[in-house]
């Protein structure tokens, strides 16, 4: 009696010492794979940040005087306080037109190798200015973007104060600039992913263990990896099979419509999965609400696997732990205009 039970003894801590070993082995995959969410956002390349700067970016992130009608800003379709876009399939611009892709966040982009789904903006800065010529989107010109805040005295000492050395500060350089300095200090650090990855085996439940693991070793890592565990890549949607119209319209060749090659037809830039659960609908298509049911496609059309509920279900709850802190921000009190100011141009029927 007394062997046998040394030997159960034993057999539990040969049991529990392999457990140990397995978490290990997960832990040290997970830490060659993917990077945690730094606590401070990364110096940007030809672009010094200071304080007068980052602030000069909020007060333009939230600038609606920066649209043709005055009614749309940055903060418009990449909402702070929604995880970083809008909660739309496709976002809504000037004269209430609807974009024609789902607008990804803005928290953490910084991290991304470019910008929009195509990519077509090589950092921060160059998207900035993207928006506000787009006449879905913002309807104006960068000239009279420009012209609308010399427009503004308020204005004036604010770009002195950010550019000191610049002799005519108020530019579009500088406001594209300014505002990707902002947007740059919207990261999401601490996720219970990011203390796992630090070293912290309990911040995940056994349950996102094991999606992780599925994660890992499906192959959804294979395109989400790094910091973002995504936006370092690009992939055709359906890599192994198409999904339908539903989600992947006809019309929208993705990267295609940047490089005119034919093999860039439907490829899209790998989205970051960071906060993930705070902001469907997914896709580029927005046509996905419901993040399991983008799971389940995501298997199918990327790596030709028919996940099973239970396997979904571990996935999704993995991706649960990709919410980090959300950046609180203080929004800013602008400047107002003036009889001088150049007027809205609303382009509807009054």
């Amino acid at each position: 009696m007394q062997k046998r039970s040394l030997l159960l003894m034993m057999a539990g801590v040969v049991a529990a010492g392999a457990a140990v070993a397995a978490e290990d082995e997960l832990m040290s995959r997970a830490q060659a794979l993917f990077k945690p969410i730094p606590e401070q956002p990364p110096e940007m390349e030809g672009n010094p940040s200071s304080p007068a700067k980052v602030e000069l970016g909020k007060m333009l992130y939230f600038e609606p005087r920066l649209s043709k009608s005055h009614a749309i800003s940055c903060n418009t379709c990449h909402l702070v306080g929604l995880g970083g876009t809008d909660m739309l399939e496709t976002s809504i611009g000037h004269r209430w037109q609807l974009g024609g892709r789902n607008s990804p966040t803005v928290l953490n982009a910084v991290f991304n190798t470019a910008q929009f789904w195509d990519g077509r903006a090589k950092d921060l800065a160059e998207q900035a200015g993207g928006p506000l010529i787009n006449p879905v989107e913002m309807a104006t010109t960068h000239e009279h973007a420009v012209e609308m805040l010399e427009g503004i005295p308020g204005y004036q000492p604010v770009f002195e104060e950010a550019f000191p050395d610049a002799e005519d500060p108020i530019n579009i350089d500088n406001v594209q600039d300014a505002i990707a300095l902002f947007e740059a200090t919207l990261i999401t650090p601490n996720a219970p992913f990011d203390q796992y990855l630090k070293g912290d085996a309990d911040a995940l439940s056994d349950q996102q263990k094991t999606g992780l693991e599925l994660f890992v070793d499906k192959g959804c890592a294979a395109c989400h990896n790094g910091v973002n565990l995504g936006g370092n890549q690009y992939q055709p949607f359906g890599v192994v099979e198409q999904p339908g119209a539903d989600f992947l319209p006809e019309e929208d060749k993705g990267r295609f419509e940047v490089t005119q090659t034919a093999s860039d037809e439907y490829v899209f830039k790998v989205p970051s999965l960071r906060n993930i659960a705070l902001t469907p609908p997914y896709f580029h298509s927005g046509k996905a609400w419901d993040l399991k049911q983008a799971v389940a496609v995501m298997g199918v059309a990327q790596l030709g696997a028919e996940l099973n509920e239970e396997e979904v279900e571990s996935i999704t709850t993995f991706l649960h732990s990709l919410t980090g802190e959300q950046p609180r921000v203080e929004y800013p009190i602008l400047p107002p205009s003036t009889a001088d100011t150049p007027r809205p141009e609303l382009g509807i029927d009054q």
